[in-house]
């Protein structure tokens, strides 16, 4: 099990908290579930409801649609963000290719998290508003 002071210097660690100080880290790390997969175990599923986001803290999570590999997740990166925000069907389906060990954050108690925390919320929303100008097309 991993204590409370290491969970908080992990999520620092993670580029979606690494803009938050460790006291408004705190709670996030109070609410992270830790859980081990398998190597060939399912994080999650397309098609199911995502509920939850996941930190890797060990290990390699592949994330495939029909087959085809849309991208490798490894340690200190996250998948399934957008579920905290806007709980909706998964678009894919990530699958341990190692043995894992991840943090997973609920999205009821995220959501209730971001309710009190407001700088929590605006550190989250900067985060997400620049990997989406990364991942947008360049105006011609």
């Amino acid at each position: 099990m991993i204590p409370t002071l290491e969970r908080v210097l992990f999520l620092k660690s993670v580029e979606l908290f690494a803009g938050l100080s460790g006291e408004e880290l705190a709670p996030v790390a109070a609410i992270a579930v830790e859980e081990r997969l398998e190597a060939g175990e399912d994080v999650l599923r397309e098609g199911e409801l995502g509920d939850a986001l996941y930190l890797v803290v060990e290990g390699r999570v592949r994330v495939h649609r029909s087959g085809e590999t849309i991208a490798t997740i490894g340690e200190r990166e996250s998948l399934g963000e957008m579920a905290l925000l806007d709980p909706a069907p998964r678009s894919a389906t990530a699958t341990a290719e190692t043995d894992v060990t991840l943090l997973k954050l609920a999205e009821e108690d995220f959501r209730e998290l971001l309710e009190e925390k407001h700088g929590l919320a605006l550190g989250l929303l900067q985060v997400l508003t620049r990997r989406l100008r990364a991942a947008a097309p360049s105006p011609r």
